[in-house]
């Protein structure tokens, strides 16, 4: 017997819309502004703060992709949708930022060497500008922190303002003091944040692309949670992956000697296990556990 949940995503819980696409515009437009005020000034904070706004950027996007991909019905060649598109897109921009962030380390280091006289006022105006917007961006993503998409891009936006803040003060202390090496010291911190970040996203996307039980759940307190269920003796070809960077999904095989679970029986434990793991998508076979007749999938070392 089989159960298959179809959650579907909360609207009150995810930003419309509307709230993606403005904090989309403000923070291109804003990283678009740095980057060329950066090359104007020959800022490299400024420039590696523009990055990590582009970063964010992808990070919305992907964000606003994964729900939108979520309410795409499925097809019979499409049996799950479009919903697996958001870890490919994650995947790529981790890829792309990471190429960015490697050449910007690159420029910084050689600087560094080189110290260039930098207009500190210039740097700290347009990074101020730079906590407003970031800082306004969380806000609008904050109602949605339910969501693990929407709640990576909460806190990017968070983190821009911090960095933003940081070259605010690199630039005030470079009006007084006129150490050029600020610049690029900064720039390379600024580098080593969204390095050791992407770093992270790209080893969970990764995992999540090749199956593996996506973090946050412990497969053995599920199989734990399943053999202390009422009149079931063992539990076995367990598997449990991601749809999604934002659904899980499970199989399993239940061992219930007495016979067949009622539907109720399988609705309680599909909701117990979307309450209890955050897995929405349950697919639960139950068997008599003959000993004529043994499940050839029952081995642990068979998928």
């Amino acid at each position: 017997m089989h159960t298959h949940p179809h959650p579907h995503p909360h609207g009150h819980d995810i930003p419309g819309s509307r709230v993606f696409a403005l904090g989309i515009a403000l923070n291109l437009t804003f990283a678009i502004v740095e980057l060329a005020a950066g090359g104007l000034v020959h800022s490299l904070a400024l420039a590696s703060d523009a990055v990590h706004n582009l970063g964010d950027v992808m990070a919305i996007a992907v964000a606003w992709g994964a729900t939108r991909l979520a309410r795409q019905a499925p097809t019979p060649r499409r049996t799950y949708g479009m919903r697996r598109g958001t870890i490919l897109a994650a995947l790529g921009n981790g890829v792309v930022l990471l190429l960015g962030v490697g050449a910007l380390g690159w420029n910084a280091l050689q600087r560094l060497a080189h110290p260039q006289p930098v207009p500190g006022g210039v740097m700290a105006a347009v990074a101020g500008v730079g906590i407003v917007v970031n800082g306004t961006t969380a806000l609008l993503f904050r109602g949605g922190r339910a969501d693990v998409n929407v709640r990576a891009a909460f806190l990017h936006m968070l983190a821009d303002a911090a960095a933003s803040a940081g070259v605010v003060a690199a630039g005030l202390v470079m009006m007084r003091t006129g150490a050029a090496w600020l610049d690029p010291s900064v720039s390379l911190a600024i580098c080593a944040v969204i390095a050791l970040g992407t770093w992270r996203l790209l080893a969970e996307a990764l995992e999540l692309a090749m199956d593996v039980v996506p973090r946050g759940i412990a497969p053995e307190e599920v199989e734990a949670f399943l053999c202390a269920q009422p009149g079931i003796a063992a539990v076995h070809d367990l598997h449990i992956w991601a749809m999604s960077t934002t659904e899980s999904a499970l199989t399993v095989h239940l061992v219930r000697p007495e016979g067949a679970t009622s539907d109720a029986e399988l609705e309680r434990l599909q909701h117990e296990l979307q309450r209890r793991f955050g897995i929405g998508h349950i697919t639960i076979q139950t068997e008599r556990g003959d000993a004529d007749g043994g499940c050839r999938q029952a081995d642990r070392e068979v998928v």
